[in-house]
């Protein structure tokens, strides 16, 4: 494994960070994918990789040890896992938009919110939140969780069940979304560590794309942790948003990029079949034929309209209320991009000797991340509408 400074990427945050190393990181992330893909294996060494490098508490704020990143700057790395093993970065994501957060939310108890960082920097521990469930979905859509926090004189006992729990195998902290069992309930985050007693991991995670994201069932049953560890809850009758408008743009612009990296990795493999790819009716490779530049051109505009979108909205130039806007764009040009790649390719596009099956398969996950479409445009459409009748530009 090929050897970088540990603080190669922890640098004054107006610079950008090293493009040789984060090509090489991408390099050796892909080097597993295809294994990670055929298994749904936890990428436990992607992760060494990743913390060897302080990528892993890239975001945690320099006062705790970590990187201090900003939007820019995560973008950038997760991008980079993206085209090589996009599991790991979506895995990464959740990692970052805890922790970009985390020091700011003042509902925690500051020992806490220390400890979950210092895990990070000096363990590489990673921590995502728990919210879907099986009955209830999303919690988008509005609805009280399932997953009930009982009050007792030993603190808090919480049981329930939580599916799609990105990188399940893989994480130290939950941030577990449940309810207490008061009249007026208390809603929000519990933290629970994965050794607490009453856990189980069911292992039905057996999906089309992302295979190795092990986003798989996490049950609770009776788990004892202090009362202190209700660290962001609110009443019922006066809810609180979990992500406040920048937090919201981190989630677009992070999750964009998991899919924008993963198009361009199509794009990688489709450029290099076309330039070595000769039939023997052509005597030339396909590159040189115009229907196939054109092609080629077609994915390269799209992933063009992403770049300048994520930079964009990264360097805070694009309002925070159109970060759904920007998610829906970015990953449906991501979509678009691989099918145009599918269908330029034929049949060894499809082939499971070569990559950009694989490739088609993760970038449609991206439809299934919230907001989904159809909240989003209904969102936009309903701005549209209230902004006409207040006689105000939307």
């Amino acid at each position: 494994m090929t050897s970088f400074n540990r603080n190669i990427f922890q640098r004054d945050s107006t610079l950008p960070l090293d493009a040789s190393a984060l090509a090489e990181i991408t390099r050796q992330l892909a080097e597993s994918a295809e294994y990670h893909d055929h298994t749904g294996e936890f990428p436990a060494q992607n992760f060494a990789l990743l913390h060897q490098h302080g990528l892993v508490s890239f975001t945690v704020p320099k006062a705790q040890g970590g990187g201090g990143a900003t939007l820019a700057q995560a973008r950038q790395v997760i991008s980079a896992v993206a085209r090589g093993e996009p599991s790991t970065a979506l895995i990464l994501v959740m990692q970052y938009l805890q922790h970009s957060r985390l020091q700011s939310n003042a509902q925690w108890p500051a020992h806490l919110r220390q400890q979950v960082a210092e895990d990070a920097v000096h363990n590489g521990a990673l921590i995502n939140a728990l919210r879907v469930e099986p009955d209830l979905g999303t919690p988008a859509r509005g609805g009280l969780p399932a997953t009930v926090a009982r009050r007792t004189a030993q603190g808090w006992r919480i049981s329930g069940t939580k599916v799609y729990s990105t990188g399940s195998l893989g994480l130290t902290w939950y941030s577990v979304w449940a309810r207490s069992d008061d009249a007026d309930p208390l809603v929000g985050a519990w933290l629970v560590h994965k050794d607490t007693p009453g856990i189980s991991i069911v292992q039905a995670w057996d999906h089309l794309g992302m295979r190795a994201t092990c986003s798989h069932e996490i049950s609770f049953d009776n788990v004892l942790v202090p009362l202190e560890h209700a660290v962001s809850v609110n009443p019922w009758s006066a809810p609180q948003a979990e992500l406040d408008p920048d937090g919201f743009l981190w989630m677009s612009v992070l999750l964009s990029a998991v899919y924008d990296g993963v198009a361009r990795a199509a794009r990688d493999w489709l450029v290099n079949w076309l330039q070595h790819r000769q039939p023997s009716n052509l005597g030339a490779a396909l590159s040189t034929l115009p229907r196939f530049q054109e092609t080629v051109g077609h994915i390269d505009t799209l992933l063009f309209a992403n770049q300048n979108l994520l930079d964009s909205a990264a360097a805070g130039l694009t309002a925070a209320q159109h970060a759904a806007q920007i998610k829906y764009l970015a990953t449906d040009n991501a979509i678009r991009a691989v099918e145009l790649a599918v269908q330029a390719s034929g049949n060894p596009g499809l082939s499971r000797h070569n990559p950009l099956q694989r490739h088609y398969r993760d970038v449609l996950c991206s439809r299934v991340h919230t907001p989904q479409n159809d909240a989003i445009l209904t969102g936009v459409g309903k701005a549209a509408f209230a902004a006409h009748i207040a006689g105000t530009r939307p």
